[in-house]
């Protein structure tokens, strides 16, 4: 039997955070602002989730639009005040104007992280080399999951890259998400991939209407089948 896919489903509050897991949510990314791809949730939002609900849940640390790090110190603090209100996973990337890692900017908030998990989102999508990003990231504390489509317009584009990389084994996760559709899903777990990420297909009504406890269990029952 092939290994259960994890699926970690896009919160912005703790209603979406209760219908995720109701219908199926392993994990949740909480964020805010996904007018701009997601940005670093209030506190006040990260203690409300984490009273509602119980799962994992991975906080996004990033400021503005883009990849860039923009004002490291900034996300230093913001990142001990999470950590100080029960935040203990994490999602980050940052690049420099090369495409490269901004490695200084990823060590500076990863050593505020005190060795709490986190995944490199899909700035790894964006990245002039994702090959040398890997290994500029290589060893940092915590690091275990990488989240990509395989390409910055999304899985679609990206699915060849995908099941490539899917065969390559590794330390960290292929976490699959950006523009990922229920059909994308059985070429991915034949390749070994184990984890999926969704934000908009959790919300057929779309990011101004909350997450469907319905539309999770559709994909908790599609991952489950294999």
């Amino acid at each position: 039997m092939s290994e259960r896919a994890v699926l970690e489903v896009i919160a912005l509050d703790a209603e979406d955070a209760i219908a995720a897991r109701a219908g199926g949510a392993d994990r949740l990314e909480l964020v805010t602002d996904m007018a701009a791809d997601g940005l670093t949730p209030p506190v006040p939002v990260l203690t409300a989730v984490r009273a509602a609900v119980d799962i994992p849940l991975r906080v996004m640390l990033r400021l503005t639009d883009g990849f860039a790090a923009g004002d490291v110190d900034r996300l230093v603090r913001v990142a001990g005040e999470l950590r100080s209100a029960g935040a203990e996973e994490f999602v980050l990337g940052f690049l420099a104007a090369d495409g490269g890692v901004d490695l200084g900017a990823v060590e500076r908030v990863v050593a505020a992280l005190d060795g709490c998990p986190w995944t490199f989102h899909r700035a790894l999508d964006h990245a002039a080399d994702r090959d040398a990003v890997r290994k500029q990231l290589d060893g940092l504390p915590g690091l275990d999951t990488y989240l990509t489509a395989g390409s910055p317009t999304g899985v679609d584009e990206g699915l060849p890259t995908l099941l490539a990389e899917a065969t390559r084994g590794g330390d960290q996760q292929l976490l699959v998400g950006g523009g990922l559709r229920l059909d994308h899903v059985p070429a991915l777990r034949r390749a070994g991939v184990t984890a999926f990420h969704i934000g908009g297909a959790a919300r057929p009504g779309g990011w101004q209407k909350p997450v469907s406890a319905e539309a999770v269990r559709n994909w908790r029952h599609v991952l489950d089948r294999g």
